[in-house]
């Protein structure tokens, strides 16, 4: 990735809304990358978020949750499916 800037760049937001950023901009911003944009003391921050971090938080929410009490064993699911398997072919014949 290229060096960051260290001077400011103008731009303009066009009139259907829309900032574009120029290429040494877009060249510092990594593709298919996810990146937060908010507002700060009237100022707009764009900042790139980790690719693990929704991982991580869905993980934490997850074990947090604890066990499913209700889910059904390994043993119940293939029941399950071999009743669904045996009723659509019956239904089909």
């Amino acid at each position: 990735m290229s060096q960051a800037l260290e001077t400011g760049i103008i731009v303009s937001i066009s009139a259907d809304g829309k900032l574009e950023l120029p290429p040494e901009l877009q060249a510092q911003l990594e593709p298919f990358a996810r990146y937060e944009v908010f507002m700060a003391n009237n100022e707009i921050v764009l900042r790139k978020i980790p690719k693990s971090s929704a991982w991580l938080a869905l993980s934490a929410r997850i074990e947090s949750e604890g066990d499913d009490l209700e889910q059904p064993s390994l043993t119940e699911i293939t029941e399950i499916v071999k009743e669904t398997r045996r009723l659509r072919r019956t239904t089909t014949e």
